[in-house]
């Protein structure tokens, strides 16, 4: 054990560095120390080790233990200063801290306008707060109009409309995206129609960023002329370089629950087909030793271009990073260990960005390539076929079997689903994509030659066809997902240990490592049979923060009942999106009882009373009411209400007007009764 572990620390050191700057940057998110301990923190660190240098070889191996753990604390501390740094709330310059409703803000469009539904957005960079110089970030909603058209990137904007804070919608279990807003450093938003504005006459352009822009949209107008079907446009677009707007949400769902979603989001798959093109092509080169150089400058300067176009994304800078150190590692002819290539990776992308740390695309990137790292080869030896083609074909499931194993539980984590049938979808989706991904690359190598640019369009359009006709029979199948799937982050740190100590004691036979494997399952066990028994015990009333919709849960148990607008019993993304990582989160499913109550009822001892219409008010209530939910937008006075019910609190949900709420809740301050108001503070739970 001891050899095996200093072959690990010294082979790769960065394994060891990557701990304490992860603990440094979660500490920090998690506590939001002062700057000025972390500061003194650094530099004591820093003079310790300063000191240890200077000691004699037996005070240095005295002291070793001791130098170890400042060092840990030195590279810590420099984690948490970036977490603060690097938090945009925290910069004097911030706009935040000094913008006051009706300042007049000049703006720079970080982005050409992306259209919406009913608006354009883009995201602006904010420059002066009424003359004075600041910073930060906002996203612009633009009404619809003909004149908007004519803003892109680096338009400059003068306006004084009143901004509002991103927020989220509150409900349970749903996606957090004001922090991840915050990790970009965008904090606040505004809607704009063409009278709110002005556009300057000055234009303020980074060449390498419009580069970037004018790069991509003409690589998809190119793509958009000989791929002719939008469903397959969008997914090679998405492919090449990462183009989402034109993609088909059903056939991202499709690919989602068949576990290949990964061939549409730009990652280190797309980046080692590429890197394998560079090879190929640059392979001549190789052997003019004269020209080895400029080869390999040629595949470097190739993939961090890719890198760039394709959005600059975590886990494709990841592949990019590691790509150029194993490129790297030729010029010097020094043999590269592929876990310290990944460690140093890692740990220059949360130097560079500390929030990727949060990023699902990060996670799931390292944690695929450390999974085949450590688990392919295992994998690949139980089986032995000597026919070539079997061979390739077992190299290929063991490769996504091994990738599966450290994923699937952050998997989980976030999206709540496993896809069963992910090694029969590998099989033949990542080689076909390989084919479509080089085809797309050729297309647009022989653009300029119309007649060429036809018939590999064609070609290309009909294996893109084939790959997504088959992700969606595939998706049909009434076995191809398990859905509903839910750990807490607790849960999921303990099975992952569960799984790294069953493999080392698989791989090294260390008894201790089957030991600490069972004692994890155990208390994975545990956690989650106590959370089942938490879920089937609860007893609870949500009225979730939908947008102009009625959405009401009463959970009882681990079944529950909807009362709500009908649409969102047909709209998939709605309920995706804000009800069901609910109902996830409580483990409960539908009674499929009929979902008509009456106004007025009683739920575990609770009385309701749900007004979305003009009532009479005459006769008096002889029982106090707990919660009256106001919907809709019903002619009512809350002193008439109030007059005849003795009423507890008062919900006001996300179908109500805005001007309605505002009067209401004065009138229930000024009655003082508690009112609650969805919209603002997100969704009202109350358990029974």
């Amino acid at each position: 054990m001891q050899s095996a572990r200093v072959y690990v620390w010294h082979k790769a050191p960065f394994l060891r560095l990557i701990l304490p700057l992860i603990a440094g940057i979660l500490l920090q998110w998690q506590f939001d120390l002062a700057p000025q301990w972390l500061w003194l923190l650094l530099i004591s660190s820093i003079v310790v080790i300063s000191c240890y240098s200077f000691l004699s070889i037996s005070l240095k191996y005295k002291f070793a233990v001791a130098n170890g753990i400042v060092l840990h604390l030195l590279i810590a501390s420099i984690g948490a200063l970036l977490i603060y740094i690097n938090n945009i709330k925290h910069s004097p310059a911030w706009f935040g801290n000094r913008y006051k409703e009706g300042d007049y803000l000049v703006v720079r469009l970080e982005e050409p306008l992306v259209e919406k539904a009913n608006s354009y957005k883009a995201i602006a960079t904010v420059l002066q707060d009424n003359g004075r110089a600041t910073s930060g970030k906002l996203i612009i909603y633009f009404k619809k109009d003909s004149s908007i058209q004519t803003l892109s990137y680096g338009s400059l904007l003068l306006f004084h409309k009143s901004l509002q804070s991103i927020k989220n919608s509150g409900n349970p279990g749903t996606f957090d995206y004001q922090r991840y807003c915050l990790f970009n450093g965008i904090t606040h938003q505004v809607y704009l129609t063409s009278n709110h504005f002005i556009t300057l006459s000055l234009i303020d352009k980074n060449w390498f960023t419009q580069f970037t822009y004018t790069a991509v949209q003409r690589i998809v107008s190119t793509l958009k002329k000989y791929i002719h079907t939008p469903r397959e446009q969008g997914l090679i677009e998405a492919m090449l370089i990462g183009y989402k707007d034109d993609l088909d949400k059903n056939l991202v769902q499709s690919y989602t629950n068949t576990g290949v979603v990964h061939i549409i989001a730009i990652s280190g798959l797309h980046l080692a087909l590429i890197y394998g093109l560079l090879l190929l092509v640059t392979k001549p080169l190789k052997r003019i030793r004269r020209l080895n150089l400029l080869r390999i400058l040629i595949i470097i300067a190739s993939l961090w271009l890719f890198s760039i176009l394709a959005g600059a994304q975590a886990s494709i800078i990841r592949s990019a990073v590691m790509f150029t150190g194993i490129i790297g590692a030729e010029v010097f002819h020094r043999k590269t260990s592929i876990l310290n290539t990944l460690a140093l990776s890692a740990f220059l992308l949360l130097c560079y960005n500390p929030f990727w740390l949060w990023d699902v695309g990060f996670q799931l990137s390292y944690s695929a390539v450390l999974s085949i790292v450590l688990f392919m080869k295992p994998i690949y030896k139980l089986v032995y076929f000597r026919n070539k083609a079997m061979d390739l074909i077992w190299q290929l499931m063991a490769v996504t079997l091994s990738a599966q194993i450290l994923t699937t539980p952050i998997s989980i984590f976030h999206f709540h689903q496993f896809p069963n049938l992910f090694l029969l979808t590998n099989i033949i989706a990542v080689p076909l994509s390989g084919f479509v991904l080089y085809g797309a690359i050729v297309l647009l190598a022989f653009s300029a030659i119309p007649i060429f640019a036809k018939y590999i369009g064609i070609a290309d359009e009909f294996m893109i066809r084939c790959l997504n006709d088959y992700i969606q029979r595939m998706n049909n199948v009434s076995i191809a997902l398990w859905d509903g799937l839910y750990i807490t982050f607790t849960q999921t740190v303990f099975l992952l240990c569960f799984i790294a100590a069953l493999s080392y004691f698989l791989l090294q036979k260390k008894r201790f490592a089957l030991g600490v494997s069972l004692l994890s399952l155990l208390i994975f066990a545990l956690l989650r049979s106590i959370s089942f028994i938490h879920a089937e015990r609860q007893q609870k009333l949500i009225v979730y923060n939908v947008p102009k919709h009625r959405a009401i849960d009463l959970i009882d148990g681990r079944s529950y009942r909807f009362i709500g607008d009908p649409e969102l019993l047909e709209d998939d993304f709605l309920r995706n999106f804000y009800l069901q990582p609910s109902r996830i989160l409580h483990r409960i499913n539908s009674t499929n009882k009929e979902n008509v109550i009456p106004p007025a009822f009683c739920f575990h001892n609770k009385n309701f009373l749900l007004i979305n219409s003009a009532i009479q008010l005459t006769d008096s209530i002889n029982k106090p009411i707990d919660v009256v939910i106001l919907s809709k937008n019903p002619k009512l006075y809350i002193s008439q209400l109030a007059k005849t019910a003795a009423i507890k609190q008062i919900v006001i949900d996300a179908s109500v007007p805005a001007w309605k709420a505002k009067y209401w809740k004065h009138d229930c301050d000024s009655l003082h009764i508690p009112c609650y108001d969805v919209t603002e503070e997100g969704a009202f739970v109350m358990n029974l």
